[in-house]
């Protein structure tokens, strides 16, 4: 699948959200009345929210839409109709055609990375004390969830939904087998205890390179444990050696390790799940709590756990980050659009799905660890203390409204370096050319995010 070049979009958004910001909406205007007892009447009204599409979880989303639309029509007499996306870049692109437009979704469920770029886009409500009030308070909210709500404590858009930390499943059965005593702590060290776990039609690694988002988290996560944080003030530096060595890692469990699939060049992420839930796999990357429903319905029920991913870089010996980097700081921002003419609607429809109940009610069926305080705390699984360690040692992506080109830039290395994955062998000057590629482009971005 090829993604569109999205260079500029910094530029043309902030444009188009300074046009519109004297006919936004602005914080507080709406249509729909609301009591002295501060319920919402939306009577007749239709709220329109924008969500990623759960590909592991189609038919449990369509049911859970269905819920909270009822529960929401019961509370407030209005309805809900969902709208998604299933690709960074379409996520990205429904941020631009709304922004440029001045309409489209009233509320969007983002990934935690786009919460800079849709800030910097001054398009979505930055939120007062009295906005925080109507979802229920700032205080309803796990802390650590707000690290990437805006650039700083007083200036926030992005309203925790779910924690996703990142972690890695291992398959306590074979690592055993296999004379391995521990998950592994660094990148060298999961790629030996791979290879002695591939063998018979079973694979050390599990991963998806078609996935489209996880590719990039792969290669941020060992940049940065490596010393290097890819934005340094006004530079990008995804040209580094940090990172073509991060890519040639990647890369390498298929091409020079042969510790996954040949498959995965085609897989997702859900496939990846799949495969280590049939038994087939030592060690399941970059994957969430979301996948404790898929995995405690399969054959590996009870034979597998979670544990940090590594946090020390290809080629060293001890992290050279400030922190262990265990994962990005992850999960779902929501966000209110500024033009929207339903914003008490839109806040009363997130106090709902930020409730302890419905929280607890979402980990249930997708797995999601809350971001409600209340809900995190109140859960005793020990499958999940890994994950909470993960959510501790997370690092935020860089707060800029460059972030999104960027992220998409590093993926999209990976996006043009699948044909050559496929055939076995990932030439080193063609890889060197698509880095040199997206630097330029981050670059370009970065610079135009700092003047603006």
């Amino acid at each position: 699948m090829r993604f569109r070049s999205s260079s500029g979009l910094a530029a043309i958004v902030t444009a188009a959200a300074l046009a519109l910001t004297g006919c936004g909406g602005g914080s507080g205007s709406t249509d729909s009345s609301t009591s002295a007892d501060g319920k919402v009447d939306g009577t007749g009204k239709t709220l329109n929210v924008l969500v990623n599409v759960l590909s592991q979880y189609p038919e449990q989303q369509k049911q859970w839409q269905a819920d909270i639309a009822a529960k929401f029509k019961a509370e407030t007499g209005a309805d809900v109709k969902f709208e998604t996306f299933a690709s960074a870049n379409d996520e990205l692109t429904r941020i631009q055609t709304s922004v440029v437009s001045g309409q489209g979704p009233d509320v969007y469920s983002l990934g935690t990375t786009f919460t800079p770029t849709a800030y910097a886009t001054k398009a979505f409500v930055t939120l007062s004390d009295d906005d925080w009030k109507k979802v229920g308070g700032k205080d309803r909210f796990n802390p650590a969830t707000l690290g990437i709500s805006g650039p700083d404590a007083d200036h926030q858009a992005g309203i925790p939904f779910v924690s996703r930390p990142f972690v890695m499943a291992y398959n306590k059965d074979l690592l055993a087998a296999a004379g391995i005593d521990k998950p592994a702590t660094s990148w060298d060290e999961l790629a030996e205890q791979a290879k002695k776990m591939t063998k018979d039609g079973t694979f050390g690694i599990a991963t998806g390179y078609k996935d489209n988002f996880d590719p990039w988290k792969f290669i941020w996560a060992m940049s940065v444990q490596a010393g290097n944080p890819l934005v340094d003030g006004n530079k990008f530096k995804l040209d580094d050696p940090t990172v073509k060595k991060a890519y040639q890692t990647y890369f390498g469990w298929l091409t020079e390790d042969k510790v996954v699939d040949p498959a995965s060049v085609g897989w997702s992420n859900s496939n990846a799940v799949a495969a280590f839930a049939s038994g087939k796999a030592g060690y399941l990357m970059m994957t969430t709590s979301s996948s404790i429903p898929t995995l405690d319905k399969s054959e590996i029920a009870g034979k597998y756990e979670y544990a940090l991913m590594p946090t020390i870089a290809p080629g060293e010996t001890k992290s050279k980050s400030d922190g262990d980097a265990a994962s990005i700081l992850s999960g779902d921002n929501i966000v209110v659009a500024d033009y929207s003419k339903q914003k008490d609607l839109a806040f009363a429809y997130i106090k709902l799905i930020t409730s302890k109940d419905e929280q607890l009610n979402y980990q249930k069926i997708f797995g999601d660890l809350p971001a409600n305080a209340e809900a995190l705390a109140s859960l005793t699984d020990p499958k999940l203390k890994p994950l909470a360690d993960a959510a501790a040692k997370s690092k935020a992506t860089p707060f800029t409204g460059a972030w999104g080109d960027m992220q998409l830039g590093l993926l999209n290395v990976t996006v043009q370096s699948v044909p050559d994955l496929a055939a076995g062998k990932v030439d080193e000057a063609a890889l060197e050319s698509r880095i040199k590629d997206s630097q330029s482009k981050g670059q370009a971005s970065l610079d135009r995010a700092s003047k603006g």
